[in-house]
């Protein structure tokens, strides 16, 4: 299955820049290290959003999880990085009862 209303998928600009870039956030700074690595920073923040919405719109979900905020979906995809390296990401979606369009809540390498 693909991920619900997944054209109206949304990553909050924060996500980016003060938690999946953040070389200091207390949970967040392994992966600012590892997207860094890849050629993505605080410059290119928009290239890193499009490639995200481009696996939430293109990829089938590969695991879901109802939580009590709501349904969480995971979708992965092979990615070409700013670094010209091929990394496999996977996000992680969640749709809130109160809100049916899929909002961004992480990546990591797989």
């Amino acid at each position: 299955m693909m991920l619900p209303n997944c054209e109206q998928a949304y990553i909050p600009e924060p996500k980016l820049t003060k938690y999946l870039l953040s070389e200091t956030h207390a949970v967040g700074k392994a992966k600012g290290k590892y997207f860094r690595s890849l050629g993505y920073t605080e410059a290119n923040t928009d290239q890193l959003a499009k490639v995200l919405l481009m696996i939430a719109k293109s990829e089938r979900v590969s695991q879901e999880v109802a939580t009590h905020y709501g349904t969480k979906y995971i979708v992965e995809r092979n990615v070409v990085t700013p670094s010209r390296t091929t990394a496999r990401i996977r996000t992680v979606w969640v749709v809130e009862p109160h809100d049916k369009r899929p909002r961004f809540v992480t990546a990591y390498p797989v």
